[in-house]
């Protein structure tokens, strides 16, 4: 019988954790650099560019690549004849691990967790509870799965029961659109099929720790159904067109893998799960010998990237900017912000319109101002702020109207696009929506040169800060005139990819 220290557990999750917020998986900056290398949309390859130059950007500096550090996800196999050493459940010992590692002052990660979900929706300021899923398999060892999840990706995680005559790729194709571009692609699906509601899900979470390897499949063909499926849904989405942050470009998904599992004759669950931009993940194995240690990857499997962020790019300053000046802007133009901005998410803008409501005075003047929807992490050694990539806006726009309205507020920046009724209020109010790249947050935290929370401080990562900007990069996504680049951009390159594919047959 092996003896597992419950130390060495506790250590190897805070040090995985710690690994992952900054290194992306090898297999996914090469999947992500190839992505690169064909793209032929310049807003998708703009995008793509941002990612990449913040991923090495990330793994040198040794801070977040994404602002949202996720929710710690934990597969744990324990071998049935390993002991413990220590009085620990197997639930503290990883919760440990994650205090310690998203508390940790040289590279502190954001805590996103909020107890009490359907009451006060406390932030637990140390993002436990961790998720933790177990198995008792043979052996003396202790195989650990870990993953950081951001809420964007989780969010459009997807089940149906189908019949069992149904089309699960039909199924996938009709979901992918409905999805938009919250997830951050280009990224990874998890699929899984079979067994039960719960047992599908669970599949289609494991299955996106799986490497990378869509192009070696493509490359010597399926061997049975499920790699057959996986091409072709690989070949499918992508043609949909959605591209880089749903811009419209060639890909749209970088592997799509799947698992499944006997299941009822008269069943077929489904489940799809998304793998974002800030792919985050990592496996490792205890065997009593110590804690896991993980090696940095090279830097050389970062591609060079001269990315030429002011080229072709207007320049905003935003302490005098005009309403009049931003309904000459149209959707897919590029700007450089400089000034200052406001902030605000969820629980910032809930207040905000409860105090509209009431006729209450405002903790800020939104006069003549930007609000981008992001939840930074703390700053550490000389930073202004963290990384700070936007949060989705969707979950913004039962607000929209209230502040637009009220307020004065002429522009926003999030991710992803916004439905149809903000959109309606941003035409009729002559407003302006803009995106900045998701997943590229420590990139555009470069941009920031001070930050101060002027509201809400309590409400911790979702306070409202101002921030002082310099040369932000952004996108007009909705223009005052209500056209969307999330719609002309797809449309444009559903076409184009039709067109690559017939001219490649014939």
């Amino acid at each position: 019988m092996r003896v597992i220290r419950q130390a060495d557990l506790v250590e190897s999750i805070r040090a995985g954790f710690q690994y992952i917020s900054y290194y992306h998986p090898p297999d996914f900056v090469r999947a992500l650099a190839q992505a690169y290398a064909r793209e032929q949309s310049p807003a998708a390859r703009d995008a793509l560019a941002q990612l990449l130059i913040n991923s090495r950007l990330s793994a040198e500096g040794h801070r977040p690549v994404c602002q949202d550090t996720g929710i710690a996800v934990v597969f744990l196999k324990v071998g049935m004849e390993v002991r413990w050493e220590g009085g620990l459940s197997l639930q503290a010992m990883v919760d440990e691990g994650v205090r310690q590692a998203y508390t940790d002052p040289a590279n502190p990660l954001r805590a996103s967790v909020l107890a009490d979900p359907l009451g006060s929706r406390t932030n637990t300021r140390d993002n436990t509870p961790a998720v933790v899923h177990v198995e008792l398999v043979p052996g003396d060892t202790v195989e650990v799965k870990l993953a950081a999840k951001g809420g964007g990706s989780e969010n459009k995680a997807r089940f149906a029961v189908l019949n069992p005559s149904d089309s699960v790729a039909d199924w996938v194709v009709e979901q992918v659109p409905q999805m938009g571009a919250g997830w951050c692609p280009p990224g990874i699906l998890g699929l899984g099929v079979g067994g039960t509601p719960e047992k599908a899900m669970l599949m289609a979470k494991e299955a996106l720790f799986e490497p990378i390897d869509i192009h070696e499949l493509r490359l010597r063909g399926p061997a049975n159904r499920v790699e057959a499926l996986r091409l072709e849904l690989m070949e499918r989405v992508n043609a949909l067109g959605l591209g880089a942050q749903g811009l419209g470009g060639l890909t749209t998904v970088l592997d799509v893998k799947i698992r499944d599992y006997p299941t009822h004759a008269s069943s077929l669950p489904v489940a799809l799960i998304p793998n974002c931009a800030a792919t985050r993940h990592l496996h490792f194995t205890l065997d009593g010998s110590g804690p896991a240690r993980f090696d940095p990857p090279p830097l050389e499997l970062w591609p060079q990237i001269a990315w030429q962020g002011a080229a072709g790019a207007r320049r905003v300053d935003l302490d005098t900017l005009t309403r009049a000046e931003v309904t000459q802007w149209r959707a897919g133009e590029r700007l450089l912000l400089s000034g200052r901005l406001l902030t605000g998410r969820d629980a910032a803008h809930k207040r905000l319109v409860e105090l509209i409501e009431r006729g209450e005075p405002l903790p800020v003047d939104l006069r003549g101002r930007f609000i981008y929807y992001v939840g930074p992490v703390d700053a550490v050694a000389g930073e202004a702020v963290g990384p700070a990539g936007p949060t989705t806006a969707t979950r913004m726009d039962k607000f929209t109207e209230a502040l637009l309205a009220h307020t004065g507020l002429i522009g926003m920046i999030g991710k992803a696009e916004r439905g149809p009724e903000a959109v309606a209020a941003i035409r009729r109010h002559g407003a302006v929506y803009c995106i900045a790249v998701g997943g590229a947050a420590y990139l555009i935290s470069k941009a920031i040169t001070a930050a101060r929370v002027v509201a809400f401080p309590e409400l911790g990562m979702e306070a409202i800060y101002e921030f002082e900007v310099r040369d932000m990069p952004v996108t007009v996504a909705v223009d005052s005139q209500g056209n969307s680049v999330h719609e002309a951009g797809p449309r444009e390159w559903r076409v184009r990819i039709d067109n690559l594919r017939a001219h490649a047959q014939g």
